[in-house]
């Protein structure tokens, strides 16, 4: 299938350009049925090449000059009204600038779509010189023009109308005009606005006087927009009909999940409804249905650490564990995990609540508690499938523990999450559980706890050289020269980060370690032999992102250090100062 309009098709460009391999293409074509995408957006999309390396493709093989942030963030209104706001959301492009007086610059994804082209040079009668910029670039950019606005206006008309016109818009839902009614608008622009925010989370909270909307981005809530509370049964009520759920009950909290497609890519969106003393609290955790079967490569381990990973996964049977806290990437790490594993010669089966993720050639059960479907019960009936591997979506009680146990002794590899703060604690929270130590020193075979730290934006980050407090928290003499960065702050980033990586703390379980856990069993005396042993600790892992400068002290101190560690860790950077502002 050709995208651009080339004599030999883009996919085989991108073969013969090494950028992807002639089985991932075939992958590609089969996902595009589906997706019904530009294949580059596909190929993009399913993280087989990323963005810099398709436009520096665009760029070399086809010609095109592309388009960069600065350019879009910068453009001309002129170029806009020029083309004119129609032909602009129409065909997703930007108009950003002129060349010359007979010639307009145009951003978009399909630089070689002579339609789109013919149509704007006889809307302005100037020729149009196309730039090549991502689908999801121009999306943010043109969700920041029109996303805000179109939300206000909506907002604005459902004002002007009944809001119980709207409450009942289950009996409309397919009515056409619904599509367009003001509460639909703004429901889906405010799944849009999160999505190209990079938001995980929308939360949806009725105050006293106001409805709150706040939308988590990089694990931190930020206020996105307020309404009347006279939107808030219409704002529910339609969630709710998209979602499954039951409209009519207000009164008990309700969980369901919808499949939302944004700028050509698929979202799992799962929905939570709270009554609270102001009415109904909904929070909606978006998920990329893609993101989640990635490669190992992506994960963002450190070679060493990539090395023990690897030599765990290699094991034919044992418990691999995955910890942290929610929101710390641990559902990714398992699904990367998984997909490493899965071949055509290993039966896998999944016990998850819910599945977040669907892989093909893997057999994934929900569970359902109202059913009697349990993790237990699940994994009993599991046993008798001929399973080599098994995935339990999070070990939350003995009996699913010993039944875990049970199975990894019995010859099947078990990948599992516990919520524990770091891997020696997870062994003894095992032992919590009922677990005997000596059998977790049989059945365990690695243990990876996580977490998630902002990544400084490299335009604005604000170097220095480290203090000798900082450098006691670094692990380095006091003597040593470091330079370490904090958040600066600019447009592209708001508050001097954008984006997260993992960090990571993996500890395969050795002969050591096997050895203390046949004797007096504490969560110190498992680290210490992991470190003696070559484990980087999670502090560790934050100090080596920080000496990088991916990440901050404050950063590593907020997300590595518990709650104790953390007041001792800012004493420490702040000194008397820190102290005395405690103080006041």
């Amino acid at each position: 299938m050709a995208l651009f309009g080339q004599k030999k098709r883009l996919g085989d460009q991108l073969v013969d350009a090494g950028l992807i391999s002639q089985e991932q293409l075939e992958k590609a074509l089969e996902e595009q049925k589906n997706t019904k995408q530009k294949l580059g957006e596909t190929i993009m999309g399913m993280g087989l090449i990323s963005e810099a390396d398709f436009a520096t493709f665009m760029h070399r093989t086809q010609g095109f000059e592309l388009a960069t942030d600065d350019d879009l963030k910068e453009y001309d209104p002129k170029a806009i009204e020029t083309v004119g706001d129609d032909l602009v959301k129409k065909y997703e492009v930007i108009p950003f600038g002129f060349e010359s007086i007979t010639e307009i610059k145009v951003a978009m994804s399909d630089p070689m779509n002579l339609a789109i082209i013919d149509d704007i040079t006889m809307r302005t009668g100037l020729e149009v010189i196309p730039y090549y910029a991502p689908l999801k670039m121009i999306s943010v950019y043109l969700g920041k023009m029109y996303g805000k606005q179109e939300t206000s206006d909506a907002a604005k008309q459902f004002e002007e109308e009944h809001a119980e016109e709207y409450a009942g818009l289950e009996e409309k839902e397919e009515d056409t005009a619904i599509g367009d009614s003001p509460i639909v608008k703004i429901v889906r622009s405010m799944i849009q606005q999160a999505v190209r925010e990079g938001a995980s989370d929308i939360h949806i909270e009725p105050l006293e006087h106001s409805v709150r909307i706040r939308n988590r981005v990089d694990g931190m809530l930020q206020e996105d927009a307020t309404y009347s509370t006279n939107m808030l049964q219409a704002m529910t009520a339609r969630i709710k009909i998209i979602s499954g759920l039951d409209i009519s009950e207000k009164r008990k909290p309700q969980d369901g999940r919808l499949t939302y497609v944004v700028d050509g890519v698929e979202f799992d969106v799962r929905v939570s409804v709270l009554p609270t003393v102001y009415g109904e609290k909904t929070v909606m955790r978006l998920t990329k249905k893609q993101g989640l079967t990635q490669e190992k490569k992506y994960l963002g381990l450190y070679p060493d650490d990539e090395q023990k990973l690897d030599n765990i996964m290699n094991n034919p049977h044992g418990i691999i564990l995955v910890t942290g806290p929610t929101g710390s990437g641990k559902s990714t790490t398992c699904y990367t995990v998984l997909n490493e594993l899965n071949r055509p010669e290993v039966n896998i089966i999944t016990v998850e609540d819910p599945v977040e993720a669907n892989i093909a050639g893997i057999n994934q059960v929900q569970v359902n508690v109202k059913a009697g479907l349990t993790f237990a019960s699940a994994l009993r009936s599991i046993l008798r499938q001929d399973p080599d591997i098994i995935m339990i979506g999070e070990i939350r009680d003995g009996e699913t523990a010993q039944i875990a146990v049970q199975a990894s002794i019995t010859g099947h590899l078990v990948i599992s999450t516990l919520h524990t703060n770091s891997t020696a604690a997870s062994v003894t929270r095992l032992i919590d559980m009922g677990v005997e130590a000596y059998m977790i020193g049989d059945a365990v075979v690695g243990i990876i706890a996580q977490r998630l730290v902002r990544r400084l934006c490299n335009d604005c980050k604000v170097p220095h050289k480290a203090t000798p407090q900082e450098l006691v928290l670094l692990g380095e003499p006091e003597d040593a020269d470091i330079t370490v960065y904090e958040p600066g702050g600019c447009e592209k980033c708001g508050n001097g980060y954008k984006g997260r990586k993992a960090i990571y703390e993996i500890m395969p379980i050795s002969v050591g370690i096997r050895r203390i856990l046949h004797q007096t069993v504490t969560a110190e005396t498992i680290e210490n032999q992991a470190v003696s042993e070559g484990m980087n600790t999670l502090r560790m892992s934050g100090a080596r992102n920080v000496k990088e400068g991916t990440t901050s002290i404050a950063e590593m101190i907020r997300v590595a250090y518990d709650m104790d560690a953390q007041a001792e860790a800012n004493k420490v950077v702040g000194g008397e100062q820190a102290e005395e502002e405690a103080q006041n």
